[in-house]
């Protein structure tokens, strides 16, 4: 409270200049390089993994357009989302520093309720997602060292449930970094990891190419009666891949987070335009790159994961430091994407009940080497509840490509599309039935349709996955 109280009386004296920003809050220090670093961490995750595998479903032509359609209109709306930050005027208005705050004061109402639904929702089940994954990642390691001693036919399976375990301790740690500005260091990290597993992948999907035991591929990609059984099979394998490219390029629930970090000048909403069009270019490249010569690689028979698929199996420790990039990123890319979460109810709490010491009270701890520390009992126990819950839901539904499926199918079209489109409309003045309203508004049905047949393959998929499954028992 009292740091709140000096916070106020440096606004209210004009004393905004050395330590506080214009809302009272600690001074922001972000940069177009810490915004974009950001970026790259939550869009290059582990959707990167399973684009040769959706190559494989949509052929040649499908994949490449997929990837550039969905890197363009996520580079579009993402754009049109960075206004949403300071209301009503961009530039000079009032911050909003989440998602939904911003949907809250540009449209309100029911709209307001159902993005909380959606983006909450996304953020707890991209978490999930990224607990399966880094699991799958920690178990290749141990496979790809099983299989270089006992030859590629030994079984070499592995639990994946202790890994997951051991990924949530990691998290309940990192956890408690107090809030979103203090995550560039691990952002940094993460996005160097993410490069390099990304170029590991190309790398050894390009010596498999020159070796001359690439797969077969085609324009139209998996061939029914060879690599998939039946037609019907063909098509929702071929709408799961598009929730699978979906997924990777699911950031937007995050952005306006990422904008609350940057410095006031120049204008949030101008650096982060830059930013965003850098970070989705670059991981554009990466995604036909990974996406094109994993499919080369493997061809129609592409694995699920690529690097954990054990398509490749030699250099083997090149393998194992692809995987271990993948964990180190994952890690990070959690707490990026959990920040939100663990925000909206700690503040809510402290709304709720701004006197109670449990909630609000802060305590220094000294941690040598470290220095002063800030501890937070309900702080603490909740984002440990919270790792808790999505590992054990982890644990529960271990499948890859479905879950990442349906968890990019069901984001992309709310979050992504229709609420940026929405606030544009909305903040511009746009006349309804005028061309630039109407070419918006097709734009955002044309997503809605994509959405609706993605999560159907998607939820199809995880239900004949699953039932290969015993809970907690999932191996790799």
């Amino acid at each position: 409270m009292a740091m709140q109280g000096s916070s106020r009386f440096a606004v209210e004296s004009g004393d905004v200049s050395s330590k506080f920003d214009d809302d009272g809050k600690k001074k922001r220090t972000g940069t177009l390089m810490t915004a974009t670093a950001h970026i790259i961490t939550a869009v290059i995750g582990s959707g990167v993994l399973s684009l040769s595998w959706a190559f494989a479903q949509l052929g040649w032509i499908a994949g490449i357009i997929t990837i550039l359609t969905f890197s363009l209109i996520t580079m579009f709306t993402s754009v049109l989302l960075t206004d949403g930050y300071r209301s009503p005027d961009p530039i000079t208005g009032r911050r909003n520093y989440n998602y939904i705050e911003v949907v809250k004061n540009n449209l309100g109402g029911i709209k307001y309720k159902f993005c909380g639904v959606a983006q909450y929702s996304n953020l707890v089940g991209i978490c999930i997602g990224y607990t399966i994954t880094a699991a799958i990642s920690m178990a290749a390691v141990k496979r790809s060292n099983c299989f270089h001693k006992n030859g590629h036919e030994a079984g070499c399976h592995t639990s994946n449930s202790s890994y997951m375990i051991i990924l949530g301790v990691i998290e309940i740690i990192l956890s408690q970094i107090s809030n979103f500005h203090d995550l560039s260091g691990l952002s940094y990290i993460a996005a160097v990891m993410s490069f390099t597993y990304a170029l590991i992948g190309i790398g050894l999907s390009i010596a498999k190419i020159a070796e001359g035991t690439y797969g077969r591929t085609s324009i139209t990609g998996a061939t029914i009666g060879v690599d998939v059984a039946t037609s019907s099979q063909k098509v929702w394998n071929s709408l799961q891949a598009i929730g699978n490219i979906a997924f990777a390029y699911s950031y937007s629930t995050v952005l306006i987070a990422i904008q609350d970090t940057l410095k006031s000048s120049p204008p949030e909403n101008v650096v982060m335009k830059k930013a965003g069009i850098i970070g989705v270019s670059i991981t554009s490249v990466f995604y036909v790159l990974c996406g094109a010569l994993g499919y080369s690689a493997f061809g129609n028979r592409a694995p699920g994961n690529f690097l954990t698929g054990f398509g490749f199996y030699e250099p083997y420790w090149l393998v194992d430091i692809a995987n271990i990039c993948i964990v180190v990123h994952l890690v990070g890319a959690y707490q990026v994407f959990s920040q939100p979460v663990y925000q909206l109810v700690e503040d809510w709490c402290k709304s709720r009940w701004p006197e109670s010491g449990f909630i609000a009270k802060e305590h220094q701890i000294v941690i040598p080497f470290v220095g002063i520390y800030n501890v937070n009992y309900f702080r603490c126990i909740w984002r440990t509840v919270f790792v808790i819950f999505t590992t054990v839901i982890a644990m529960l539904f271990p499948v890859f490509n479905s879950v990442l499926g349906l968890l990019g199918a069901s984001s992309f079209w709310p979050l992504t599309v229709y609420f940026p489109i929405e606030m544009h409309i909305s903040q511009a003045k746009i006349r309804s039935f005028s061309l630039n309203w109407f070419w918006l508004k097709m734009l955002s049905w044309a997503c809605f349709i994509i959405t609706v047949v993605a999560v159907v393959a998607s939820i199809q998929g995880i239900i004949t996955d699953v039932s290969h499954y015993q809970p907690f028992k999932s191996v790799s």
